[in-house]
């Protein structure tokens, strides 16, 4: 018998799979561009992998805009998205050994999920734009949560959709808010030095590589033994 079957592998997708660092800043350069409110590379970066919510709150309030409202929010949320997806139909920003990472997880055995702060249009973007479309046995967006990372509950979420304690299941992540949600979940973590990142701001992983092709999966079944 093979002994992945009871383990369970959750991605995050931007900056694990999908090297969406630059398209999704130039996506919020853009829309806090045409509202007067700036958006730096700190803000974006204090806030990748987390909800919309807080780096709009914090941004226009910065800004002198006060408060936003629930309305103001979701609309400023989905101006931001539709302005991301149209910049990777352009071009699709895959990591290189992305797709073979999770077939290789798969022939191995283990479950596959995912699971992400992005909206549900932005998720199966991506996974149609990593063709594989699919390979996930099920799949957590930041629609299905009410509380954002560093709150583990999307990875929970994820290893309860696919029948695996959180134990036995590996995060593979590139953020720090991530990374925390990860091991607060209980689970093991995988960090991807993708562009924007040190691996000294990923030091609470459980290993840090420095690209998707780095990592083997007999080091993820290591990991977990």
């Amino acid at each position: 018998m093979n002994s992945s079957l009871n383990y369970a592998a959750i991605f995050d997708l931007d900056g694990t799979l999908v090297d969406s660092y630059d398209a999704h800043f130039e996506a919020w350069r853009l829309v806090s561009a045409r509202h007067g409110v700036a958006v730096t590379v700190d803000d974006y970066y204090a806030h990748f992998g987390r909800r919309n919510e807080d780096l709009l709150r914090e941004c226009w309030l910065r800004a002198g805009r006060g408060e936003l409202t629930r309305d103001e929010i979701h609309t400023l949320d989905e101006e931001k998205e539709s302005a991301y997806r149209e910049i990777v139909a352009v071009r699709f920003p895959i990591m290189d050994g992305a797709r073979e990472l999770v077939a290789g997880l798969r022939a191995d055995g283990f479950r596959t999920a995912v699971g992400s702060s992005g909206p549900p249009l932005n998720v199966q973007r991506a996974i149609d734009g990593l063709e594989l479309v699919g390979a996930f046995d099920a799949i957590v967006t930041g629609r299905d949560v009410k509380r954002s990372k560093p709150d583990p509950e999307c990875f929970l979420l994820a290893a309860s959709k696919v029948g695996i304690e959180p134990a036995r299941c590996v995060v593979f992540e590139d953020a720090p808010a991530g990374i925390t949600a990860a091991k607060a979940a209980g689970m093991k973590c995988i960090a991807i030095t993708s562009k924007g990142h040190t691996p000294e701001r990923q030091r609470d992983a459980d290993l840090v590589v420095p690209n998707v092709r780095a990592v083997t999966i007999s080091a993820v079944r290591a990991l977990l033994a």
